[in-house]
């Protein structure tokens, strides 16, 4: 099978791309370095079955040729992270919006199977816990920059679903809970490496609001796998899925445990998130899956222990910095 991965040098189009060459299929990565890195995929450069191309999901034409050489395209491709979106929402919305836009049309000309990556993020300020696919999404007013990202996946999301009624496009909708695990970087808002590098580092460890909110960290490994099961089950075309971990933690608790595994002498710095980003911003208390109907379809559902992601993610970061500290990048080449 031939997979194109828009976003591919990102932290999940990354380790999609090596299990699927790992099981023998072919990979065409397409990415424009934006937020990914050719870091995440320089391991995987030379090998049979790989070829990437700097370019824009944006880029008719190109996304056009490239989903029609494929047999499945996963669409990763977006603006990712809270600290870009709450910093550019116009470069948000218009990305994630017109990207999929283009990729649902280039894949309406051979009815190609298309996987849209949305985000927990479109349950908006809901309090109805775990949250299912099915119930009604609460976001914030439009004058609040932070319901952007939301809100441009949410129409991500309508549009796919569109483009399976009116064009006949195979379409699956994935909801990513928190996915964590190594090459993720805290670069734009990431929690955990940016809890690990500080750790790491002795300096204190900064918890926005009052650390009291949970989330459900999951690691890249189970995401990848819900990937391609749901991409190999007929059942799962014109549904939605969540796709994340269970076990809730605060982030003042995931903040201790990291420092823990570290064995970092560092301080936890509570940071009122008006120091942190602009006046309005707001966030949720709890974000919590139901990956009930996830387990229905495929037979999986994310295992991997919270204990053992702060491990990897910890061990990925020390890495990052002995290879920074030798003035060489770090390598991508994470196996488990």
């Amino acid at each position: 099978m031939k997979v194109l991965i828009t976003g591919g040098c990102g932290f999940i189009g990354s380790h999609l791309a090596e299990r699927l060459l790992d099981r023998g299929d072919r990979v065409q990565v397409l990415d424009d370095l934006s937020t990914g890195s050719m870091e995440n995929i320089e391991h995987l450069v030379g090998r049979e079955g790989f070829a990437y191309r700097i370019g824009s999901a944006l880029d008719v034409p190109l996304v056009a040729e490239l989903v029609d050489s494929a047999d499945v395209t996963v669409h990763l491709a977006a603006a990712v992270g809270v600290k870009l979106i709450v910093e550019k929402p116009v470069h948000t919305i218009e990305t994630n919006v017109r990207a999929t836009e283009v990729v649902l049309g280039a894949a309406a000309r051979k009815k190609k199977l298309v996987m849209v990556a949305s985000t927990s993020e479109v349950y908006g300020k809901s309090t109805t816990f775990p949250f299912r696919e099915d119930q009604d999404l609460q976001l914030g007013p439009t004058t609040h920059s932070r319901w952007a990202y939301a809100c441009s996946k949410a129409l991500d999301e309508w549009l796919a679903l569109a483009y399976l009624r009116e064009q006949g496009v195979p379409v699956i909708v994935t909801r990513f809970f928190n996915t964590v695990g190594p090459r993720q970087t805290g670069q734009y808002g990431m929690v955990l490496p940016s809890f690990a590098a500080q750790a790491l580092r002795n300096e204190p460890i900064t918890v926005y609001g009052s650390g009291e909110q949970s989330r459900c960290f999951g690691h890249v490994r189970d995401a990848v796998e819900a990937l391609l099961r749901l991409m190999a089950a007929p059942e799962a075309i014109g549904e939605v899925f969540n796709v994340g971990a269970t076990h809730e933690v605060s982030i003042r608790a995931l903040a201790e445990q990291v420092r823990d595994a570290a064995g970092s002498a560092s301080e936890i710095r509570l940071v009122p998130y008006s120091e942190a980003y602009a006046a309005g911003f707001e966030d949720m208390m709890r974000r919590v899956p139901d990956v009930t109907k996830l387990e229905r379809v495929t037979g999986f559902r994310p295992h991997t222990s919270l204990e053992e992601i702060i491990r990897d993610v910890v061990a990925d970061q020390r890495a990052r910095m002995i290879a920074h500290a030798a003035g060489r990048a770090p390598t991508g080449a994470v196996r488990h």
